[in-house]
C-alpha cells in the first residue's frame, strides 16, 4: 500500500519545487479584497452560507442575528408637580378669625355710615317726631317692633282698682234706706262702717298706684281720691245716724227723724257725687284707648 500524496499545509509556503507566484500578485489580490469588504460592509450583511468557512468568510453553520429594528428614542417622562405643602391649623386659625374682624368692622362702618345718610328721609322725621313711647325698638330677629308703652301698663292697674270700688255700693244703699224706715238698723249701722273701711282701703291702694303716664293724671288721682274720702265719711256719719235712730224717740211713725249725722251724710254723699263724675269723665278716654271698662260715675 502506498503512502497518500503529499498535501502542503493550510496557509504554509509553497512546496518543495514550485514557483512563488510574483509580488505583483499578492498585492493585486489583496487590493481586491480590500475593495470587496468595503462594498460588502456599504451594502449589509452577506446572506448566511451553508459551505465550509473559508479563510474569510464565517463560520460554518453560523447564522447571525437579524438585526434589530431601530428604536425609537425614550420619551422624558413629565415632571409631577411638587406636592402641596399643607398650612398649620394654627394659621388656619388665624386666618379665620382676621377675615372675621375684617367683616365686623365693615358691617360697623356700613350700619354707621347707613344712619348718617338717611336723618333727612321723611321715614327718619316721622320716627324722630313721635313720641318716646312708640319709637321702634330692635327685637331679637332683627326687626323694629314698637317699644312698651309705659301708660299702658298703669292704665290697667288703674283699671283693676276701679272695679272693685263698686263692691260696697248696694250694701250702702240697701243700708241707708233700711236706716230711714227704722228697719235693721243694727245691720245697718255695722254695713255702713264696713263700708266706709272699704273706701279708706281704696284711698290707700291708690296712693301705691304709679298713674303719672296717664293723661291728666294728677286731677283724676285728686278726684278718686276725692270721691272715696267722701264716700267713707259719708258712710260713716250714716252709720251714727243709724245707732241714733235706733235710741229713744229715735223714730216718727216709722220714719227715722233726722239728725246733725244724716245731714253730713247727705253733704258727703254730694261731694262723693261730683267728684265721682269728674273722675268717670277723666277715666273713660283713657278706658277706650287702651281697650279698658268704662266706668259710669254710679259705678265708682
Amino acid at each position: 500500500m502506498s503512502p497518500p500524496p503529499y498535501q502542503p499545509p493550510f496557509g504554509g509556503g509553497p512546496a518543495q519545487g514550485e514557483r512563488p507566484p510574483p509580488s505583483e500578485f499578492d498585492g493585486l489580490f489583496r487590493a481586491s479584497a480590500a475593495s470587496a469588504a468595503a462594498s460588502a460592509s456599504a451594502s449589509g450583511p452577506a446572506p448566511a452560507s451553508a459551505g465550509p468557512r473559508g479563510a474569510a468568510g464565517a463560520a460554518p453553520g453560523h447564522i447571525p442575528p437579524p438585526r434589530a429594528p431601530h428604536a425609537a428614542p425614550p420619551q422624558p417622562v413629565p415632571a409631577s408637580p411638587p406636592p402641596r405643602r399643607k398650612l398649620p391649623t394654627a394659621a388656619i386659625v388665624g386666618i379665620v378669625v382676621a377675615g372675621c374682624a375684617v367683616a365686623g368692622l365693615a358691617a360697623g362702618a356700613l350700619l354707621s355710615g347707613g344712619g348718617d345718610e338717611k336723618k333727612d328721609t321723611p321715614q327718619n322725621a316721622a320716627v324722630s317726631s313721635a313720641t318716646p313711647g312708640d319709637a321702634p325698638v330692635e327685637g331679637d330677629d332683627g326687626k323694629k317692633e314698637p317699644s312698651a308703652d309705659p301708660a299702658a301698663a298703669q292704665a290697667k292697674a288703674l283699671d283693676a282698682l276701679l272695679k272693685d270700688s263698686n263692691n260696697s255700693r248696694d250694701a250702702v244703699i240697701k243700708a241707708v234706706d233700711s236706716t230711714r224706715s227704722c228697719k235693721d238698723l243694727d245691720k245697718s249701722a255695722s254695713d255702713l262702717r264696713d263700708a266706709a273701711k272699704q273706701r279708706d282701703g281704696l284711698v290707700t291702694r291708690l296712693e301705691k298706684t304709679v298713674i303719672d303716664k296717664l293723661p291728666n293724671s294728677a286731677e283724676l288721682s285728686a278726684q278718686l281720691t276725692k270721691a272715696w274720702k267722701s264716700s267713707a265719711s259719708a258712710d260713716s256719719h250714716y252709720a251714727a245716724w243709724a245707732d241714733q235712730v235706733g235710741g229713744k224717740h229715735g223714730c216718727i211713725k216709722g220714719h227715722a227723724r233726722p239728725s246733725g249725722e244724716s245731714t253730713a251724710g247727705d253733704r258727703a254723699s254730694g261731694d262723693a257725687t261730683a267728684a265721682k263724675k269728674q273722675a268717670a269723665e277723666l277715666w273713660n278716654p283713657i278706658a277706650k284707648k287702651y281697650g279698658l271698662s268704662q266706668h259710669g260715675w254710679t259705678q265708682l
